[in-house]
């Protein structure tokens, strides 16, 4: 039973305070882990998450971190040690926006976003598999000696004008999810990502927040709906747990088939 999924892991869920990342952190605590809650400037949204998930009868703990800086990403893993003995699974989600037109994007916003979104996800990455290989395997957690899910986007493929730095980053995420799985899948590490299409959150609400920019949007989706965060959570649950073992090196795309190119549709 999912509840059960994910039963004694201790995992760490970056960018957790808000969006994909706090339904990631929810359904993890739901389906039986220990979850570190990492939020970089909301401390107050983390901490009510955490609340969400202890009045619910799980573990968490509201930890605060810039995954950009390689001090605050050992403070983020020693804190997991701290409170929960160790770290079986990493969901390397924090990432951020600052779109503007190529020609008017500043070096500022540019290595803005490539610092949160893909040296960030580098720096978690690589801090969890150092802390997996000195826990050790332990078979009675899982098979695998740990678990790393990034969070990437349909943007690791399909070209964004306008977020020519967000889309350079997620197909950054892209190649380092796969260089690091051939790497490391002989240790027993799965490396994997899930690959959100639309979803409702806050970052993007000006895509779907009224009616004229939802129908547009829905003209992307073959499926006919907007997605939830609850649509990411469950495939993140279902990639850190056991059920899932032989899925390595693998991009789940959650996007309700706007990977198809939906514009193609009566031959194009």
């Amino acid at each position: 039973m999912q509840h059960m999924q994910l039963e004694n892991a201790r995992a760490v869920v970056t960018g957790a305070s808000s969006g994909i990342g706090a339904g990631i952190a929810q359904a993890f605590a739901a389906a039986g882990a220990s979850v570190i809650v990492n939020f970089h400037s909301d401390e107050e949204a983390a901490r009510r998450i955490v609340e969400e998930i202890r009045g619910s009868g799980g573990t968490a703990e509201a930890i605060g971190a810039d995954v950009s800086q390689p001090e605050d990403v050992g403070t983020l893993f020693d804190a997991a040690q701290s409170h929960f003995g160790g770290v079986d699974i990493l969901v390397a989600n924090a990432g951020i926006q600052r779109d503007a037109a190529f020609t008017e994007l500043s070096l500022k916003d540019w290595q803005q976003v490539i610092d949160v979104n893909l040296t960030g996800q580098f720096l978690c990455a690589q801090e969890a598999v150092r802390r997996f290989r000195r826990q050790g395997p332990d078979p009675d957690r899982s098979p695998a000696l740990g678990r790393i899910i990034f969070t990437s986007s349909v943007h690791q493929a399909i070209p964004w004008a306008g977020h020519a730095n967000y889309a350079t980053a997620k197909g950054g995420v892209k190649l380092l999810m796969q260089s690091m799985a051939q790497e490391l899948s002989c240790e027993k590490v799965r490396v994997n990502a899930v690959a959100p299409g639309a979803i409702k959150t806050d970052i993007n609400r000006e895509a779907w927040d009224d009616e004229e920019a939802r129908e547009q949007l829905l003209k992307l989706i073959p499926y006919g709906r907007i997605g939830e965060t609850a649509d990411i959570a469950g495939a993140a649950v279902w990639l850190a747990s056991d059920a899932s073992d032989y899925v390595v090196g693998t991009t789940l795309f959650v996007d309700g088939g706007m990977m198809l190119y939906p514009s193609f549709r009566g031959d194009g």
